[in-house]
């Protein structure tokens, strides 16, 4: 294969090819920008808050409205803290997996949360 090619950032596979503008791995199937990758290899994103500040893992943070859980009549309100989450690469929006007290795990967008 190509050594100029990054290896898959999901299984470090070395078998990577170009397929248009993504990269494809064929031991797990996952695609990726040729373009999101930096010089080692490692897709490196940053997640914000509602007001601008980075966001790491085991961080604490509050809810800056009320949020309505779906399916359920419970309502996660302003001010709740959520400690220990970890960030992740979610469905849609949704980039903070989280265990909220009084509810359970669940997965959090960054725009509804504040860093304490």
């Amino acid at each position: 294969m190509n050594e100029s090619l990054p290896p898959c950032p999901e299984c470090s596979s070395e078998y990577t090819y170009e397929m248009g503008a993504l990269l494809v791995c064929p031991e797990c199937a996952h695609e990726w920008s040729a373009e999101a990758t930096d010089a080692a290899g490692v897709t490196e994103s940053v997640i914000k808050d509602a007001v601008g500040n980075v966001l790491a893992d085991g961080d604490t943070v509050t809810v800056i409205k009320d949020l309505k859980i779906k399916g359920s009549s419970t309502v996660i309100k302003v001010g709740t803290k959520v400690r220990g989450i970890r960030l992740m690469d979610g469905v849609g929006d949704h980039d903070i997996d989280c265990k909220v007290d009084g509810v359970g795990p669940m997965q959090l967008k960054s725009s509804v949360v504040k860093k304490v």
